[in-house]
């Protein structure tokens, strides 16, 4: 073989592993504003970002009717005030999966994330989500959709008792009756848990003891030694916790999506406008490299989200857009 082609063999190869790292990074398609662009208007923005994932909280109709046709990926939410109808019977969830998924053939779906951030002492919602996942499954299936589209439920990181260091993760025991069965689901149909992940929040909380650099991925060395395994960012702590938590509880080879990370830029304490595009842009950067846990394996993220939403509470919450509603950019992010 020639050298020449010999190059042109590493090049393909390089460009394919590029593509399929580069490509783990998504945005968040929040609604919660009064001053919006039109659905069709966001998708072309997502387009012309080179944004290839996106997470729509709910199957608004507008917004997979923008979607047909194009190469965006996309994870639909049953919302939680839906789950009582997807969990009362398979006719149910049938139904949904036929409005919001059948309907739409020529959208590129890759999860349905049923519930998020359900916390497991509702007495009303978490019984319902286990069941939930299960009729959505079989729908999915029924209609050959099965090796496509991947159920799953987002939660958040206070189901997670002991976290420090990320060794000893584990939920806490009063969620494992919740999240267990769960996680059974999720081993058998070979499916990643989805998980909303904020430094922000452990940032602000604790920032005796967490340095904005560990928060924001500038830490100059190792900030926290874990055996073999050296930290230096605060994300991959939280993720490694889970990943060690899911290990302790049946599920060694479930795969994390982080279904959300952002950081605010104005609002409240340590919400700044550098803190969140030093965030951002580096947690762009740091997506495809994996953690220490699970090294050189692509971190399949969704930033939160993708406007400032001007209805949320409290203000905090209103700041969290990687773009303003005009869709002029907040931090010129090269997402892919």
């Amino acid at each position: 073989m020639s050298s020449m082609a010999t190059l042109l063999i590493i090049l393909g190869l390089l460009a394919s592993f590029l593509d399929t790292t580069e490509s783990q990074i998504g945005v968040s398609y929040g609604m919660f504003g009064n001053n919006l662009p039109s659905e069709t208007d966001v998708i072309s923005l997502y387009n012309s970002n080179d944004i290839r994932l996106m997470r729509l909280y709910f199957p608004n109709q507008a917004a997979l009717q923008a979607l047909r046709g194009s190469n965006i990926e996309v994870m639909v939410g049953v919302q939680n005030s839906e789950l009582s109808y997807v969990a009362a019977s398979r006719n149910n969830s049938f139904d949904w999966v036929w409005r919001n998924i059948v309907t739409y053939s020529d959208v590129k779906f890759r999860y349905i994330s049923v519930g998020n951030e359900v916390n497991p002492s509702d007495g009303t919602l978490a019984p319902l989500v286990y069941i939930a996942l299960t009729n959505i499954r079989e729908a999915v299936v029924f209609y050959g959709l099965g090796n496509q589209i991947k159920v799953s439920t987002a939660i958040d990181t206070t189901l997670i008792g002991a976290n420090y260091p990320p060794s000893q993760g584990a939920f806490k025991a009063e969620v494992r009756a919740y999240i267990d069965p769960i996680i059974a689901f999720l081993v058998a149909n070979n499916a990643p848990l989805l998980v909303n992940v904020f430094p922000y929040f452990s940032y602000v909380d604790n920032p005796v003891d967490i340095s904005l650099a560990y928060a924001t991925f500038t830490s100059p060395g190792i900030v926290v030694q874990d055996g073999a395994l050296g930290y230096q960012n605060l994300f991959d702590a939280i993720v490694d916790v889970v990943y060690s938590a899911l290990e302790k509880a049946g599920g060694p080879w479930v795969e994390i999506v982080v279904s959300e990370t952002g950081w605010p830029s104005a609002g409240a304490s340590a919400a700044t406008f550098n803190n969140a595009r030093t965030y951002l842009r580096n947690m762009v950067a740091h997506a495809r490299w994996g953690t220490p846990k699970r090294p050189g394996r692509a971190i399949q993220t969704y930033l939160f989200s993708m406007f400032d939403e001007n209805n949320k509470e409290p203000q905090i919450e209103k700041n969290f857009g990687l773009f303003y509603p005009n869709q002029t950019t907040k931090y010129n992010l090269y997402f892919n």
